[in-house]
C-alpha cells in the first residue's frame, strides 16, 4: 500500500547513531550503510528496488526510513518544524 505524501515515517528505530560505526554517521539498524550512502545511490539513478537487491540487508523500509530521515534533517536546517 502507497504511502499518503503527508504521511511521515518513523524512522527512529531503523536509523541509528554510534560513535563506534562509521564514525558516528546515521546508519541503517546498526548495519554499516549510512543515511548518505543511500541517498547517494537514489541519487545516481538507482531504484529503492536495485538498492535492495545489491544490498539484501536493507529492507524498503529501510530506504523509506532513509528518505524521512534525510527529510527531516533538511527541514530542521531550514528551521521548519
Amino acid at each position: 500500500m502507497k504511502r499518503r505524501y503527508d504521511e511521515t515515517v518513523d524512522y527512529s528505530k531503523i536509523i541509528t547513531i554510534q560513535s563506534d560505526k562509521r564514525g558516528g554517521k546515521p546508519c541503517v539498524r546498526g548495519l554499516r550503510i549510512t543515511v548518505s550512502d543511500v541517498i547517494e545511490y537514489l541519487a545516481g539513478g538507482m531504484s529503492a528496488a536495485e538498492i535492495v537487491r545489491d544490498f539484501p540487508e536493507l529492507t524498503a523500509d529501510d530506504i523509506q526510513a532513509c528518505l524521512a530521515f534525510a527529510a527531516e534533517r533538511e527541514r530542521r536546517l531550514r528551521g521548519v518544524p
